[in-house]
C-alpha cells in the first residue's frame, strides 16, 4: 500500500537533484506569490483553512489575470459515487462537437492546442483497429459511408498506471474515481504521459494560450483552473460539474445521445443498466488498468 504523502515540496526538492536543479531555474523568475504556490504542500495533507486561504489567492489572481470574475472550487468526492462512463459506438457520427465543448469547458490552450479529447476515425470492415485510424479525418460531411468513430479521452482507470510512476505523488484517484493532478506539485516529468497506454495526459509546452473572453471562470482546484507551462493535464470528467450534478460538457454537447455519465454504485443509473445490458467493452484490457469508460452498440 502506497504511503500516505506528508513531505513538503521543499523536502522533495531536498530529495531529488534533478527537480531540485529544475525547481531552483523556476524559483529564480518567481515573484512571492508564486514561490508561496511552489512550495506549498500537496493538496491532500492541506487543512480546511489552508485550502481556503489558497482558493482565495487564485480567484483574486485569476480575475485579475483574465478580466472575469473567476470561482475556484475544492468541493470533495461525493459520497456512494463512483463515475462511470459509456459511449455508444452506433451512435457517435464524429462531429468533434464533444472535442471542442470540452477545450472551451476546461480551459485547455488554443495556442499552441491541447485536446483532451481526441476522435479516431476507423473503417467498419476493419473494425476497432488503431494502427490504421484516422485522427486528421476532414469529410465535407460526417458521418462518412464505410467509417465509425471512436473518440479517446482519459480512460478514469481503476488501476491506473499513471498514478504509479508519479515521483511527486502529484496525481491520484479520489474516492468518486476520478484521477486528478495537483498541478503546483507536477514538475513537468512525463512519466505518466510514458506510462498511460491510451495517451490521455498532456503536457503544456508552451505557456497555455486562452483568449481572455473565452475563459471560462467557473473552476475546480484539480480541474479546469488555468494552468502554467511545464505541467500535465489531463481529463477529470470535468470534476467541477459533476460534483455539483450537472453532465460533463461532451455529454451535454452530444448531438445524437451516444455519450452516457453517471454513478456506478447507483443500481438504477442508466450508465448501470447499459453495462447490465449491453455488450460492453473497454480499451486495451489486458493491460489491466480496469477503464471506467465504456464502450458499446447500442443498436
Amino acid at each position: 500500500m502506497q504511503q500516505e504523502n506528508k513531505t513538503s515540496r521543499r523536502d522533495f526538492l531536498k530529495a531529488a537533484p534533478v527537480a531540485a536543479a529544475a525547481g531552483a531555474m523556476a524559483l529564480s523568475s518567481c515573484n512571492s506569490d508564486s514561490m508561496k504556490e511552489y512550495l506549498q504542500n500537496n493538496f491532500r495533507t492541506l487543512s480546511k483553512d489552508e485550502i481556503k486561504e489558497i482558493i482565495t489567492n487564485l480567484e483574486v489572481k485569476y480575475t485579475k489575470k483574465y478580466g472575469k470574475k473567476f470561482s475556484v472550487s475544492a468541493k470533495p468526492a461525493l459520497d456512494k459515487t463512483l463515475f462511470g462512463y459509456a459511449l455508444d459506438l452506433s451512435r457517435c457520427i464524429g462531429c468533434r462537437r464533444c472535442e471542442y465543448a470540452c477545450v472551451d469547458e476546461n480551459n485547455q490552450s488554443r495556442d499552441p492546442q491541447i485536446h483532451w479529447i481526441k476522435v479516431l476515425e476507423m473503417e467498419k470492415d476493419k473494425g476497432i483497429d488503431f494502427a490504421h485510424a484516422n485522427i486528421h479525418y476532414n469529410p465535407e460531411l460526417v458521418p462518412e459511408e464505410g467509417y465509425f468513430y471512436v473518440p479517446i479521452a482519459c480512460q478514469q482507470c481503476k488501476n491506473p498506471p499513471c498514478v504509479k510512476v508519479c515521483p511527486a505523488q502529484a496525481t491520484w484517484q479520489e474516492r468518486d474515481g476520478i484521477v486528478v493532478i495537483d498541478y503546483d506539485w507536477c514538475i513537468g516529468c512525463r512519466y505518466c504521459m510514458a506510462a498511460c497506454p491510451y495517451g490521455a495526459r498532456h503536457f503544456n509546452w508552451g505557456e497555455p494560450g486562452i483568449p481572455d473572453e473565452e475563459v471560462n471562470p467557473i473552476t475546480h482546484y484539480l480541474g479546469n483552473r488555468p494552468r502554467t507551462k511545464g505541467v500535465v493535464e489531463k481529463c477529470t470528467f470535468c470534476v467541477q460539474r459533476v460534483r455539483e450534478g450537472r453532465y460533463p460538457a461532451c455529454v451535454e454537447v452530444c448531438p445524437v445521445g451516444s455519450r452516457k455519465f453517471g454513478n456506478l454504485l447507483d443500481p438504477n443509473s442508466e450508465i448501470r443498466y447499459i453495462l447490465e445490458n449491453k455488450r460492453v467493452l473497454v480499451l486495451k484490457a489486458e493491460q489491466n488498468t480496469q477503464p471506467k469508460f465504456y464502450y458499446y452498440f447500442g443498436v
